[in-house]
């Protein structure tokens, strides 16, 4: 079946943060000896202008829906350095109408620039890494801002008039109870950000929690914590729209929703993936870079920037789908599998019938939809697309 060429945004890596944190597995750095904010700069533009120039005729002509300033801690770049970037996008590429352009922050006084400088430079979305308002629970998970501090930069984005904002949460944290999880997400809710992200907290490999685990609360006493919250966010008008992701009306997160959707996504920086459907060639590739900040300076001008790019072979391609289109509380449309990855819908129907058979999907026509149990068990829905899976 013909390819169709989805909508298009842009990640942009910023690696470096003031102390990396015992739980986190991003290719993030800490910065010892200062930041090279121009030079880098200089690389992602010339990263960016060494992809267009490969991917040819599948980008001219495709405006960006998003761009998405990830790390990494991003707002330790001054809002000049941002403005730098996005004036370069600018002058490459097109922004759709209204584009979302995010920048994530940590709530720390020495971790961001002005919000109005942000602004100015066309930020007009921020995502604050707030994790806990518990100043002891902050302290086991080795932030180094307080509770204060986030409610103090939150006010300061807002008067900057920036009224677009995320706060990211994470629950079953280390001797963390309900009466705990459930004051974080009031917490949050008497701030009034439109959108909030609210997440496990897990032992990821090669962080210092996996090499030396805290103690954390069971898997019930997780799950309870998510139910509880879940229901506290939709008694406050937060409508759960992802597994994680919670929004009052016409703020669901654009850039993340085009990844559920797998749409594409061009990515620039030290250790970013993108993903890119050329619709003539009927092919979907994935590319990666140079993870370390040394390296990617070193090499973002030339080939040696790319550490990984492939065609996604057809086997493979159901699930890359479903891995992010059924983390969608609403599920997806139907027909939207063919358009995005150019294969029969019957590819589906031995995975589909197995999900079924187990209460896992909803019986919804025209949507690919998961059922309350297969959201809790999403992990073994998504495990059934695997390529050559017995699904008996």
């Amino acid at each position: 079946m013909p390819l169709t060429a989805p909508p298009l945004s842009l990640y942009v890596h910023i690696p470096w943060c003031v102390k990396k944190c015992p739980y986190c597995d991003f290719n993030s750095h800490a910065v010892r000896e200062g930041i090279p904010q121009e030079a880098y700069v200089d690389a992602l533009l010339a990263d960016l202008d060494r992809d267009l120039a490969d991917f040819g005729a599948a980008v001219p002509g495709r405006p960006l829906a998003s761009i998405f300033f990830g790390g990494g801690t991003p707002s330790l770049f001054a809002p000049a350095a941002i403005g730098r970037i996005l004036d370069g996008v600018a002058a490459r590429l097109s922004l759709a109408p209204g584009a979302e352009v995010t920048l994530e922050t940590n709530p720390g006084t020495v971790e961001h620039g002005r919000f109005d400088g942000y602004r100015a430079a066309g930020v007009n979305r921020i995502s604050f890494g707030v994790q806990s308002f518990d100043d002891a629970m902050l302290h086991r998970l080795g932030r180094i801002h307080s509770a204060a501090d986030a409610e103090r930069a939150i006010g300061e984005a807002r008067a900057a008039g920036i009224d677009n904002i995320n706060i990211d949460l994470m629950y079953a944290l280390p001797q963390q109870d309900l009466a705990g999880a459930r004051a974080d997400v009031d917490r949050a809710i008497a701030l009034a950000p439109p959108h909030v992200s609210h997440y496990q907290l897990t032992l990821e490999p090669n962080t210092l929690f996996a090499a030396r685990p805290p103690p954390l609360p069971d898997s019930d006493s997780a799950w309870d914590m998510q139910e509880h919250c879940q229901q506290r966010l939709a008694e406050a008008g937060y409508v759960q729209y992802e597994v994680s992701a919670y929004a009052q009306g016409g703020r669901r997160a654009a850039h993340n929703l085009n990844y559920w959707h797998f749409g594409d996504y061009l990515g620039i920086g030290a250790g970013a993936h993108g993903k890119l459907t050329d619709a003539a060639a009927g092919t979907v590739r994935r590319r990666a870079k140079q993870r370390t900040p040394r390296a990617y300076l070193e090499h973002a001008a030339t080939p040696r920037r790319i550490v990984g790019d492939a065609v996604i072979v057809a086997a493979d391609l159901p699930f890359e789908y479903m891995m992010n289109a059924l983390r969608l509380i609403d599920g997806v449309p139907a027909g939207e599998f063919a358009e995005r990855t150019g294969l029969a819908p019957a590819v589906l129907a031995a995975p589909l019938a197995a999900a079924h058979q187990r209460g896992w999907f909803d019986d919804a026509p025209g949507l690919l939809r998961t059922s309350v149990d297969g959201q809790r068990f999403l992990n073994d829905v998504i495990a059934l697309f695997l390529p050559e899976r017995d699904h008996a």
